[in-house]
């Protein structure tokens, strides 16, 4: 057991992984992050998806002068999935899709352009208040999913030489 763990501790600096966010909070992917101005989105569903970027991005505080500008379209659906035999809905499927590009404020080209998306399940149950609470908070888990996968690809396009 000594001897396979000695032999990882020896190959792995070969592998040629290297930590995303190597340097801290000095390093080239965080400084990049802190460049990017996440422009307005319309709705509530894209106030949430900008707040929740706004603090993964720029988590040392507001860019000073941004560098990077991120521009997203959303697209949130609810579907009902089951049905019971009065034809009423009694699941539904939330689903919030992102299209996002990252353009050089400089030069106006798109540097960076793909979509970010997730799925979250509704109970449909008699209080209509009671559904409408949870498609609010399904909205709020996937504006911070969306926002976690975004921010992983700007990362990973900022560690790119």
């Amino acid at each position: 057991m000594k001897r396979a763990a000695l032999f990882l501790c020896l190959t792995l600096p070969g592998c040629g992984l290297q930590p995303l966010y190597g340097g801290g909070s000095a390093g080239p992917v965080r400084t990049m992050l802190s460049q990017v101005d996440v422009a307005p989105i319309s709705g509530q569903d894209g106030w949430l998806l900008q707040s929740a970027l706004r603090d993964r991005l720029q988590a040392s505080g507001e860019a000073a002068s941004p560098r990077y500008r991120l521009d997203i379209r959303l697209d949130d659906r609810i579907t009902g999935l089951g049905v019971r035999r009065d034809d009423a809905v009694s699941r539904e499927k939330r689903s919030l899709r992102a299209r996002y590009q990252l353009v050089d404020i400089a030069s106006g080209q798109v540097v960076l352009d793909a979509t970010a998306g997730s799925d979250a399940g509704v109970d449909v149950v008699g209080s209509e208040y009671a559904t409408i609470a949870a498609e609010r908070s399904a909205l709020e888990r996937l504006s911070g999913i969306v926002a976690d996968q975004i921010v992983a690809r700007v990362a990973r396009y900022a560690q790119t030489p």
